[in-house]
């Protein structure tokens, strides 16, 4: 073995401000970054699989759910970790991309905001005591999901969001 460079890292132990449920699409990596640096995120836990919180809304794999549950229980275990952030984008491969919704982003941004909604509460379903947010991120912005609302009008589109 041979050290390639040096590096410091700190040793001490951290306390987790939230495991993060999210895919790992590097297109979304630099609003990922900034998504949490702007929620007052300093250290997280990445959870990274293919299609992100979709499969704790859905999927044909119970190992995928199964792995992401514990993959956040241990985060809680070895970090304190009491948040969770589930995340969702645009254009996912998981999903069949944009093609999968015909390249009609309101009814992929609509799909995927009833997906996080489904994810955050079967997570909480599992782990009541957890806080949850949950994120859309498309290729123009980032879209908080709330239980029952989301980044939607009257209409369905995303003009009120936006505003």
């Amino acid at each position: 073995m041979r050290k390639v460079f040096h590096f410091s890292s700190p040793a001490d132990k951290y306390i987790c401000d939230a495991a993060v449920v999210w895919c790992y699409d590097n297109r979304f990596e630099t609003v990922f970054r900034k998504l949490l640096k702007r929620i007052g995120i300093a250290h997280s836990d990445p959870i990274r699989i293919a299609g992100g919180a979709r499969c704790l809304a859905h999927c044909g794999r119970e190992s995928e759910r199964a792995f992401v549950l514990e993959q956040i229980r241990r985060s809680m275990d070895l970090h304190s970790t009491r948040t969770v952030i589930l995340m969702l984008h645009s254009d996912c491969g998981s999903y069949g991309g944009l093609a999968a919704f015909r390249g009609d982003l309101v009814k992929e941004a609509r799909n995927h905001c009833g997906d996080l909604r489904q994810a955050a509460a079967r997570l909480q379903s599992e782990i009541p005591e957890l806080n949850i947010s949950a994120y859309f991120v498309d290729f123009e912005g980032v879209w908080e999901v709330g239980p029952e609302d989301g980044p939607f009008d009257a209409t369905g589109t995303l003009a009120a969001a936006k505003a």
